[in-house]
């Protein structure tokens, strides 16, 4: 028997077949198409999740760095320019890499750690048991598996099947083109890389422009093709029956700027997509019995902001610890529930903020009066330091011991000086295990009975006022204050009785 069978090969469902197998859970992945699709998807990683790829690792693999991350000194929100750096604490950070390589790198992750990933397999049907889950294949293949997690998208199968209602609100208000493209060297302002137009001035590269018609976006990515978008509100929703064509994204450009924009096809193949309306959903529940959802089948809500891999991916490193502990028996009773409790919450504030910002760029001039409001209101450091944190991810707080005031957040960075030397807390964690960081060699004892899934370093704690951090799977903090039986209660709590 399977132990977990996971429904998708995509940055999600890959992310989470890592994390069971390197907490000795080895998963079966099945994803439909044969070879990967390279279709061009997200263009980058934003958010929290960054920090969360330096910690497994992976951050060096994607970026070429062998220095960690930091912070974006500006983003963008509603497409209103984020200055980032009057911010005493810059919690935003972004990795710019496309999702095919992205997923490239996760597919490489998981082979060396032993994953089976089966390409060219479509499941059909499933059937729930009180011990096991039996999945059927196009082919006609059955598999019996302990518990099935279904990765497969916002069309996904495994939530249909699971009998999952996915309510929410759709709308054909909006349509959206995006195209890769080439422009003249004379159109590119050489100190900004911003477009050029004539008779409108230089679009920003990176950022979401608005007028009263539209919003366009600019990117020149280096080293690849740059991308041009548009997104207006027709009287009449677009039909979907004809292709997308440069021809069209030409007269929307025209239209949205007021001026034309001369631009052709990029060399070798190319992104042309329209996309008429939006989603917004979120699964009735996460957990059908012995299916799990993660990421888009889980929720889907416009892309404005880049959210969706920030959310999906932790999504997957939240679940991945609980799944395998249950799925290994030392699981305390209610863990794996927590997986819904704890990011349920979080998509729902994702969804908060992607509504607000389609709001602040729509047309009209009363959207137009409360932009004004809205642009007085981001000059203050506050208000922009409390925009960055939601759209980052760094406001969440899971539920925990009120009393300490560590708990329930993401580790910070911690550099532990030991026996031998510094070492990051990013070092620390690439095994994807319990830890606990002691500074004063008092609490490793504590700890002692749960050797076998909760590794233990001592040494002095730079980059935290606690003086000892109990640091879960998912690098949120599980303990970091009181004595003895509260650290004992914590361990108890989060990672079962002793072994």
């Amino acid at each position: 028997m399977i132990d977990v069978l996971i429904v998708g090969a995509g940055p999600n469902g890959l992310m989470l077949a890592c994390e069971l197998a390197l907490a000795g859970v080895h998963p079966v992945v099945l994803e439909r198409h044969v070879t990967p699709t390279g279709e061009p998807r997200a263009n980058g990683v934003v958010g929290q999740v960054v920090r969360l790829l330096d910690r497994r690792g992976l951050y060096t693999r994607l970026s070429g760095e062998s220095t960690p991350p930091s912070p974006q000194p500006a983003f963008v929100f509603g497409a209103f320019p984020l200055d980032l750096t009057m911010l005493a604490e810059n919690p935003h950070y972004v990795l710019g890499v496309p999702q095919a390589q992205l997923e490239a790198t996760l597919a490489a992750r998981a082979t060396e750690l032993g994953v089976d990933l089966r390409r060219g397999h479509e499941v059909v049907d499933l059937r729930q048991r009180p011990d096991a889950v039996e999945v059927c294949l196009a082919d006609g293949t059955q598999l019996t598996a302990r518990f099935v997690v279904g990765a497969d998208g916002g069309r996904s199968v495994v939530r249909r099947l699971a009998g999952i209602d996915f309510p929410g609100v759709t709308n054909d208000r909006s349509v959206s083109r995006t195209a890769t493209v080439t422009v003249p060297s004379s159109s590119v302002d050489p100190e900004t890389g911003g477009l050029r137009v004539p008779g409108h001035g230089v679009v920003a590269p990176f950022q979401h422009t608005r007028t009263g018609r539209g919003l366009i976006a600019w990117a020149p990515f280096p080293g690849r093709p740059a991308i041009l978008s548009t997104t207006e509100w027709p009287d009449v929703p677009a039909s979907d029956e004809t292709p997308m064509s440069l021809a069209e994204l030409r007269a929307s450009v025209a239209r949205v700027l007021g001026a034309e924009v001369p631009f052709g096809e990029p060399d070798g193949p190319g992104l042309l997509r329209r996309l008429a309306g939006q989603n917004t959903r979120i699964a009735a529940r996460y957990r059908a019995d012995r299916v799990l959802l993660v990421g888009d089948a889980a929720h889907v809500h416009p892309a404005i902001g880049g959210p969706g891999l920030n959310l999906g991916l932790q999504d997957a490193v939240n679940l991945g610890w609980k799944l395998a502990a249950t799925v290994r028996g030392w699981a305390p009773q209610g863990l794996l529930d927590t997986y819904e409790t704890e990011r349920r919450p979080v998509a729902e504030r994702v969804v908060m903020s992607t509504q607000a910002q389609s709001a602040l760029i729509g047309p009209g001039d009363e959207i137009t009066g409360l932009r004004e409001l809205f642009a007085e209101l981001l000059r203050k450091p506050e208000v922009t330091g409390h925009i960055a944190a939601l759209m980052s991810g760094a406001d969440i707080h899971y539920p925990a011991d009120p009393a300490d005031p560590l708990a329930g957040r993401c580790a910070p960075d911690v550099v532990v000086h030991g026996d031998h030397g510094a070492v990051r807390l990013a070092e620390l964690t690439r095994t994807a295990r319990p830890l606990l960081l002691d500074s004063t060699g008092v609490y490793a004892e504590v700890a002692a009975p749960w050797r076998d899934r909760v590794d233990v370093v001592t040494g002095a704690l730079r980059g935290t006022t606690a003086t000892a951090l109990l640091v879960r799977p998912d690098c949120f903090v599980a303990w970091s204050a009181g004595d003895a039986d509260t650290l004992r209660a914590s361990l108890t709590h989060h990672f079962g009785l002793p072994g």
